[in-house]
């Protein structure tokens, strides 16, 4: 599968579609920044996470909302920057799974994007804009991730869920203190 072929169709995304998770005691100016079309994500390890209560890591991350799905393939797309000294963070999901939170997570680790913690996608990733496609095919359960229009990795699926789509900064086990990324141009597709 092509990262964008001509039977995909665009899905229509407002404002209403971006709901941001951060820190709950955070302003969202002091976790989140958007200037000339560039978003910019970042936390720290020792920051609270984005609900009172949660067991979770600290995190400052875009769910797209309204477009959960269950079925069919559907294509994030968007343009990622990772500046150097970000490490042990997740930058993009999709979520959901039958037995996990997630379906993928795309981390970052001394400069290598990986796939959780295992296979690297692309490496030496620091101070670059790169192109980022992922494309889930429930039916087939597959996840193909692109870079750069390239086809880098399959993963198989994780089983039924509601899926939905996310980006930023997520930390994870053996992250550094300041993570951050930076995004433009999110599309969604669905064929």
């Amino acid at each position: 599968m092509k990262a964008l072929t001509r039977r995909e169709k665009k899905v229509s995304l407002s404002q209403s579609n971006f709901q941001l998770h951060k820190p709950y005691d955070q302003a969202r100016q002091n976790r989140y920044s958007n200037s000339n079309g560039v978003e910019r994500f970042w936390v720290y390890s020792n920051d609270k996470p984005f609900k009172q209560g949660s067991p979770t890591k600290p995190r400052t991350e875009m769910r797209i909302s309204g477009h959960d799905y269950t079925s069919g393939v559907w294509q994030f797309e968007g343009n990622f920057y990772v500046p150097s000294g970000t490490t042990g963070a997740c930058i993009m999901q999709v979520f959901g799974a039958a037995n996990q939170a997630t379906s993928l997570q795309l981390r970052v680790y001394d400069g290598d994007l990986k796939v959780y913690r295992s296979q690297v996608v692309a490496s030496n990733i620091y101070n670059r804009w790169f192109k980022l496609n992922v494309i889930h095919d429930v039916g087939n359960s597959r996840v193909t991730i692109f870079i750069d229009n390239a086809q880098k990795v399959v993963e198989g699926g994780k089983g039924a869920s509601n899926f939905y789509f996310k980006f930023g900064v997520y930390a994870q086990d053996g992250s550094s203190n300041y993570m951050e990324s930076r995004w433009s141009g999110i599309k969604v597709f669905k064929k």
